[in-house]
């Protein structure tokens, strides 16, 4: 009998101590929860594109309840989502930026060679890894449309080998820059005046024999851009967009006719 006494007291006394440290780290760790984040993540796609910078919808959303991040970087989230990011924590914001993104190649089929033939998986992933594509460029599109297949805008298209985008149906979200293995998609933000259409970074008598449209960096458009816009490193041509005006000097001069 004295045993079972003994018993019961024993787990009695445990279960308190139990139940009195519970209470004491439910004290101490307590966090306390912004009930804003719940109410911004509903303004946001959950698309987890990535294009606000951060991992997640939810990550994003709690840095907005934070007060750490701009209001206008969620782009797919539109001008709705961005009013009422806005009107859940009483600011106002500088609007939402318009981005596009631009595929910086212009290798179609009748513009780029081919150095071999492909019989396989049909995918930009797939052909990258064999020796950088089938283009004699190794630097340009690659045009079995991985883009396409993630944008949830329906804005691209490959045609003649070559991804296009919609400048009308993107929303800059940048999911396409992520699956591109070239990387020639770059997002910007409207409206784009001119860009350089090529990533390739070989010699001028090079690039000659692989791409008729392919930056051979004779620096013509840096003598012709009047406010300094534009420099060229490692043969290949960029634009500083804080610096251009758009006067498209530049696109006229362009040899290769790759500045558009």
């Amino acid at each position: 009998m004295n045993t079972i006494i003994i018993a019961i007291i024993s787990l009695s006394v445990i279960g308190f101590l139990c139940a009195a440290l519970i209470t004491v780290a439910s004290k101490v760790m307590f966090v306390k929860v912004d009930v804003r984040v719940e109410k911004l993540r509903k303004c946001l796609p959950g698309a987890n594109c990535g294009a606000c910078g951060f991992s997640s919808c939810d990550a994003y959303a709690e840095a907005l309840a934070a007060n750490e991040v701009a209001t206008n970087l969620c782009l797919p989230a539109g001008e709705e989502g961005y009013e009422n990011i806005n009107s859940i924590l009483g600011v106002s914001g500088e609007g939402l930026a318009k981005m596009t993104a631009v595929v910086q190649c212009l290798g179609d089929s009748a513009t780029m060679k081919n150095k071999m033939e492909y019989d396989g998986i049909e995918t930009c992933f797939a052909v990258g890894q064999l020796f950088g594509g089938l283009g004699a460029c190794t630097f340009g599109c690659l045009g079995y449309g991985d883009c396409v297949k993630v944008c949830p805008s329906d804005a691209i298209c490959v045609e003649d080998n070559l991804a296009r985008i919609n400048p009308r149906k993107c929303t800059g979200c940048a999911v396409c820059v992520k699956v591109c293995p070239p990387n020639v998609i770059m997002i910007q933000a409207e409206p784009v005046n001119v860009a350089v259409m090529c990533k390739n970074t070989e010699k001028g008598a090079v690039l000659k024999n692989k791409c008729k449209k392919g930056c051979i960096g004779c620096m013509k458009c840096v003598k012709a851009c009047a406010v300094g816009a534009i420099t060229v490193n490692e043969s290949l041509a960029s634009i500083d967009y804080s610096l251009c005006n758009g006067c498209r000097e530049c696109v006229d001069v362009c040899i290769a006719s790759c500045i558009v």
